[in-house]
C-alpha cells in the first residue's frame, strides 16, 4: 500500500515534536501511552505505519481511497491532512499541526471485540451514562483463558495432573460435604444388601461412599468405554500466504511450507442399549436407594452452588445424580489417577481435582453474574414473607427490612445490565433516554415510597431519612467510591494516572450541582428566624444570658408571605436549571462533540473485527426492556416493604436516624456500581472508576432531587428542599476536598486512604449526632 507524504515542513514538524515531547505528560492519556522507540530512517519525523501501541493494529487508509481525509500518525499526535495536501503552504501545514495536536489530547481509543462491545465501552465515557464493566455479548469459550475454560468444565475430562490434590479447599470439602454424603451411602449400603435383589447396588453404594469421602484424584468410568484424546500440540509452522501470480518469479527457490500433522483420535465405540432397567434390582434401587440419595445430592448441590466458590462440588453432585446413579452398577468403575507423564486427556464420566476455585466469582449464566443469580431466591422470599406475614408472626420487622434492603442489590444489578444492553444496541437518543429514566429508578422508588409512608403516618421523620439518604449517596459517591478504587488500584499498580482536565470538569459540575441543591438551605438561613425550643435563665440574676437548646432556623413561622413566596419559586427555578444542565451535557457528548471518541474495534489479536467477529448478545433489546420493567416493579415492592418495616428501627434504635440514612439506605443500592468501579481500577482504568462516582453524584443532584420536587408539586407529601446544617457543610467540604485531590491527575493508595478516612470521619459525625427533631 502506498502513502502520500505530508506537506509539513521539517522545521514545523521538528517544532511539533519538541513541543509534544515537552507536554507529553499532560497531553497524552497516561493509561494508554507507551514509549515508542525512535527509528533511524528518513520517515522518522512522520511515521506512517499499521502498528501503534495505543491503537493496536490500525490500518492507515490510502489517499487513493474514497475517503476525503486520511490520517498520518506521529508518536505524539494525530495529523489529519486533506487529500490535496501537497499544494498547501507552510502556514497551512503549521495550522494542521496545531489542530492535530489539540485533537490528540481529546481523542480516546477504545479496544473492543465487536461493535456492540465498542458501543458499550464508548457509553462508559459519555456524560450521564452508567458505567458498566461486564460484557453484554458472549465471548466464544475457545477464545477465553484456560482459567475461564476450567470454570465451565463439566468434570468429564481427565487432564494431566498438576500439583497436589491435598489442598485447603479439598480439606474444607471433607468438613462441609464429604463426611455426611459418605455416611448416607454407608447407611444405604446394608439396606440394599438386606433386600437381596439390590445387592449389586449395595456394592455400588460401598464404592461411592469411599469415593465421596475424598473424590479428588479419582475418576468414575464406564467399563470398556474410555476414549483418549491426544492434546499434543503440533510444531509451530510459519504459514506463508499465497502470493499473486505476478510475483511468482520473485519467489525464493527454497521455501518453508507448513507440514500438516494428523493426530489420530479413536472413534467412539458403538453405543449398546443397556437392559438393566428391566431388572428387579433396578426397581428396588429406584424405590429405596435413589430417592434418598436424590435428596442428599440435591441438598449438597444447592448449598455448594449458593456458596459460589465450591461450584465444582455442585457439578460433581449433579453429574452423580443424573448419570452415575442411573447406570448399571456393574458398568461403574472407580480408579485412582496416577500422575500422568504423557500429555493427553481422557474423557470419563466424572473426575474432579479441586472442590474450591476462587475464580468462580467470574462465573456467569446467560451473562448474569453468579452472585446476582443466587440472590434471586432472596427477592422471592422477601416478597412472599413481606406480603403474607403482616402480623410479624414468622419474621420480625427488622428482619423484613434487612431482607428487603438486601434484595435491592441484585435488582440494581439487573437494572444496570438492562440499561447497558439497550444502550449498546441502540443509538444515542435511545441510550440517553434509557439512562436518564432507568438510571435513577432504584433510588427514586425508595424515596417516593418513603415520602408516601411518612405522609400517611403524619410524620416528618421519613422526609429527614430521605434527605439523609440523598446526602449519603452524594458523600459516598464523591468520597468512598473513588477512595476505595484508588486504594485497591493503587495497591496493584502503585500510581495511576487519569485525565485531570476531565476530572476538573466533573468537579466543576459537582460544584454547580451542590450549589444549586443547597441554595434554598442557604436562603433559609439568611432570611429565616432562629427558633429555640427551650431557653432557661438563673432566677434573680438578669445579668446572665439565657441558655437555649435545640435552636434552628424556621422559615414557616417567620413571614409566610415573604419567605415561602420566595423559597418555592427558588426551588422550582433550580429544579428546572439542573436538569437543563444535564440535558446540555448529554447533547454535548452524544451529539455535537461525539467525534472526540475515536473508537477502534479490535478482535484482540491485532486484527479488525468490523462485522467479521461473530458475537451473540446476551440480552436482546426486548429482553432487556422486559428485565428492566420486571426489575422496576420488584424494586418498587422491595422499597415499599423496606419503608413499611423501617419504623421500629427509626423509633426504637439507639443509632441516629441520620446515620441510618447516609449508610444503609444510601450505599446499599450502589453496591453494583462500587464493584464496577473496583474492577475498572484493577484494570488500571482509574478514569472510569472516578467517573462511576461522579456520574451517580451528578444524577442525584440533577435528576433525582428535581424529580422529587416535581413529585411533591403534583402530590404534596411535605417535601421541602431545605437540608440540615450537617448535610450542608459535609457536602461542601467533600466537594472541595475531591477537587483538591483531582488537581494533579495522579492518584495512589495514600490519596484514596485520605478520602476513605474523611468519609469515615463524617460517618462518625452522623453516628454520634442527635436524632432529628421530627424523629
Amino acid at each position: 500500500m502506498s502513502y502520500k507524504k505530508s506537506s509539513l515542513m521539517p522545521v514545523d514538524v521538528e517544532n511539533l515534536r519538541r513541543r509534544s515531547s515537552a507536554d507529553s505528560e499532560h497531553s497524552v492519556d497516561p493509561e494508554q501511552h507507551h514509549h515508542v522507540p525512535r527509528r533511524q530512517s528518513q520517515t522518522d519525523w512522520l511515521c506512517v505505519g499499521p502498528h501503534h501501541p495505543e491503537l493496536g493494529a490500525v490500518e492507515t487508509p490510502s489517499p487513493d481511497a474514497s475517503a476525503h481525509y486520511f490520517c498520518h500518525f506521529t508518536p505524539k499526535c494525530f495529523l489529519t491532512v486533506p487529500r490535496g495536501g501537497h499544494g498547501t503552504s507552510r502556514s497551512t501545514s503549521s495550522r494542521c499541526g496545531e489542530e492535530g495536536w489539540h485533537e490528540s489530547t481529546t481523542k480516546t481509543t477504545i479496544r473492543a471485540e465487536n461493535e456492540v462491545e465498542a458501543q458499550r465501552e464508548a457509553n462508559n465515557y459519555k456524560f450521564g451514562f452508567r458505567k458498566w464493566k461486564g460484557n453484554v455479548t458472549e465471548k466464544p469459550i475457545e477464545d477465553r483463558s484456560d482459567i475461564i475454560k476450567g470454570l465451565y468444565s463439566d468434570l468429564s475430562i481427565v487432564k494431566p495432573q498438576e500439583g497436589p490434590v491435598v489442598t485447603f479447599g479439598n480439606i474444607v470439602y471433607v468438613i462441609l460435604f464429604g463426611w455426611w454424603i459418605s455416611l448416607i451411602y454407608f447407611i444405604i449400603c446394608p439396606v440394599m444388601f438386606l433386600t437381596i435383589f439390590g445387592a449389586p447396588y449395595g456394592k455400588l453404594c460401598f464404592k461411592m461412599a469411599w469415593y465421596f469421602i475424598w473424590p479428588f484424584g479419582k475418576s468414575i468410568e464406564k467399563a470398556g468405554d474410555v476414549v483418549k484424546r491426544s492434546v499434543a500440540k503440533p510444531p509451530k509452522c510459519e504459514v506463508i500466504p499465497e502470493e499473486r501470480d505476478s510475483d511468482k518469479d520473485s519467489r525464493p527457490l527454497l521455501m518453508s511450507s507448513p507440514i500438516p500433522v494428523e493426530i489420530p483420535v479413536p472413534e467412539l465405540p458403538a453405543r449398546i442399549t443397556s437392559k438393566h432397567w428391566c431388572r428387579i434390582s433396578t426397581f428396588v434401587w429406584l424405590l429405596l436407594g435413589y430417592p434418598v440419595l436424590a435428596v442428599v445430592h440435591s441438598l449438597a448441590c444447592v448449598l455448594s452452588w449458593l456458596l459460589v466458590f465450591p461450584i465444582p462440588v455442585a457439578k460433581m453432585n449433579a453429574r452423580t445424580l443424573t448419570i452415575v446413579l442411573l447406570m448399571a452398577p456393574e458398568d461403574i468403575q472407580i480408579h485412582r489417577l496416577e500422575k500422568q507423564t504423557l500429555e493427553y486427556e481422557t474423557r470419563v464420566i466424572l473426575c474432579c481435582y479441586q472442590a474450591f476455585n476462587v475464580y468462580y466469582y467470574k462465573y456467569t449464566v446467560q451473562g448474569i453474574n453468579i452472585f446476582a443469580l443466587n440472590m434471586l431466591p432472596l427477592v422471592l422470599f422477601t416478597l412472599i414473607i413481606g406480603y403474607t406475614d403482616r402480623e410479624h408472626n414468622v419474621c420480625s420487622a427488622e428482619a423484613k427490612f434487612t431482607t428487603a434492603i438486601a434484595s435491592i442489590i441484585p435488582l440494581s444489578y439487573y437494572i444496570g445490565m438492562g440499561i447497558a444492553s439497550i444502550s449498546a444496541q441502540s443509538n444515542f437518543a435511545v441510550g440517553a433516554v434509557v439512562n436518564a429514566t432507568f438510571g435513577s429508578i432504584t433510588e427514586m422508588t425508595f424515596y417516593i415510597t418513603a415520602l408516601l409512608q411518612g405522609h400517611n403516618a403524619k410524620t416528618k421523620c421519613y422526609e429527614e431519612v430521605v434527605k439523609s439518604a440523598l446526602t449519603g449517596t452524594l458523600l459516598g459517591c464523591i468520597l468512598f467510591v473513588p477512595g476505595i478504587c484508588m486504594i485497591i488500584g493503587g495497591i496493584k499498580h502503585q500510581e495511576q494516572r487519569f485525565n485531570s482536565r476531565s476530572a476538573g470538569v466533573s468537579s466543576a459540575l459537582l460544584f454547580i450541582s451542590v450549589g444549586g441543591v443547597f441554595a434554598p438551605t442557604l436562603f433559609s438561613k439568611t432570611f429565616g428566624n432562629l427558633m429555640c425550643e427551650s431557653c432557661t435563665n438563673i432566677p434573680g440574676n438578669a445579668s446572665l444570658a439565657f441558655v437555649c437548646k435545640n435552636c434552628h432556623y424556621d422559615t414557616s413561622s417567620a413571614d409566610p408571605l415573604l419567605i415561602l413566596s420566595h423559597i418555592e419559586p427558588l426551588v422550582y427555578t433550580i429544579s428546572v436549571l439542573l436538569p437543563s444542565a444535564y440535558l446540555i451535557g448529554l447533547i454535548f457528548t452524544l451529539k455535537t462533540h461525539s467525534h472526540i471518541y475515536d473508537i477502534h474495534i479490535s478482535d484482540g489479536q491485532g486484527g479488525h473485527a468490523h462485522g467479521a467477529g461473530h458475537h451473540v448478545v446476551h440480552w436482546s433489546r426486548w429482553r432487556a426492556l422486559g428485565v428492566l420493567i420486571v426489575s422496576t416493579i420488584l424494586m418498587a415492592c422491595c422499597a415499599d416493604l423496606s419503608t413499611e418495616n423501617i419504623e421500629p428501627i427509626l423509633t426504637h434504635s439507639r443509632v441516629s436516624q441520620y446515620f441510618i440514612g447516609v449508610t444503609v439506605l444510601a450505599m446499599v443500592p450502589e453496591l453494583p456500581e462500587i464493584v464496577n468501579g473496583i474492577q475498572f481500577a484493577l484494570q488500571n482504568n482509574i478514569s472510569l472508576s472516578l467517573e462511576v462516582g461522579s456520574c451517580i453524584a451528578v444524577q442525584v443532584c440533577m435528576i433525582q432531587i428535581p424529580l422529587l420536587v416535581l413529585f411533591n408539586a403534583f402530590y404534596d407529601v411535605g417535601f421541602v428542599l431545605v437540608f440540615s446544617d450537617i448535610h450542608l457543610w459535609a457536602s461542601i467540604f467533600s466537594v472541595i476536598l475531591v477537587n483538591y485531590i483531582f488537581m494533579d491527575g495522579k492518584c495512589d493508595y495514600f490519596q484514596g486512604t485520605a478520602l476513605v478516612v474523611v468519609y469515615l470521619i463524617l460517618l462518625a459525625l452522623y453516628f454520634f449526632a442527635p436524632s432529628p427533631r421530627s424523629c
